[in-house]
């Protein structure tokens, strides 16, 4: 039996999917976007799992799509035109389930992550890198414009860095990324998988239901003008006080104890 090709761990309250063809770098192929598409859809309903972590195996952490399923995909008829329309509308389906998921994600990079890799990265809610990785949206050295990783890249760094990152070809290190806002936190390669498992465990040990209402408001009120979030927020933050954990997170601090909360509100 070959090895399953995305691999997701669970432990407490944390999942961990690992991206698992390291032959291939990891890419984002048809088979690859199609597993982390079940799996996202099958944790946005897990109230179990208050954390989520993505990560590669092998050397890299994910090089982009699958250049040699899109070379024989341009052997259609149309040269290529529906195939490489329906990649791309099944690479952006996975991409938007990760903001709208109730958990936060945290990609654990290590390596190289370059092109829909890049994409990947900058679309999980945090990010951790081992020093030494890279970063690029390399496609514009083949012909190809990354148009597609330029949306989440734009919603991470600042423009002239990204139009830089996708008109030049260059990579940026970690230490570069960290700067820019592209990661949380660069750590030596050994310490990696613990520093993620740190930072997921410290989310994950939240009120679950308040983190969820609260990454949902986040994404929201980025898209409004100043007075329509706060207006928006407000509201969010008076639904968030009406849950019954909520109140007693905020008697335990007056009282200056740890919270006993129940967790069984909505998470």
């Amino acid at each position: 039996m070959a090895d399953p090709i995305l691999i997701r761990e669970d432990a407490a309250s944390v999942a961990r999917l690992t991206l698992n063809n390291p032959g291939a770098l990891n890419a984002l192929s048809d088979a690859m976007l199609a597993a982390l598409k079940s799996e996202l859809e099958a944790l946005a309903n897990d109230s179990s799992i208050r954390a989520i972590v993505i990560a590669g195996a092998g050397k890299v952490f994910c090089a982009g799509h699958d250049l040699k399923e899109m070379t024989a995909g341009r052997a259609a008829e149309d040269g290529g035109h529906a195939y490489f329309n329906d990649l791309f509308t099944r690479c952006a389906e996975v991409m938007t389930l990760i903001p709208r998921l109730p958990q936060p994600v945290i990609a654990e990079i290590h390596g190289i992550a370059t092109a829909a890799g890049c994409q990947l990265a900058a679309t999980c809610d945090m990010a951790v890198a081992a020093e030494g990785t890279r970063f690029g949206v390399n496609g514009v050295n083949i012909g190809l414009f990354c148009s597609t990783p330029m949306v989440a890249l734009t919603r991470n760094v600042p423009r002239k860095v990204a139009f830089e990152m996708l008109t030049t070809g260059e990579f940026i290190d970690a230490t570069r990324a960290r700067e820019v806002g592209l990661v949380n936190r660069v750590v030596p390669h050994d310490d990696l998988r613990a520093a993620t498992d740190e930072l997921a465990a410290t989310v994950a040990s939240k009120l679950g239901a308040a983190v969820k209402i609260g990454k949902s408001a986040f994404y929201d009120q980025a898209l409004m003008d100043l007075e329509e979030a706060y207006a928006f927020t407000g509201g969010v933050m008076a639904e968030n006080m009406m849950l019954r954990d909520t109140a007693e997170g905020i008697q335990a601090f007056i009282e200056k104890r740890k919270p006993e909360w129940s967790q069984n509100e909505d998470a």
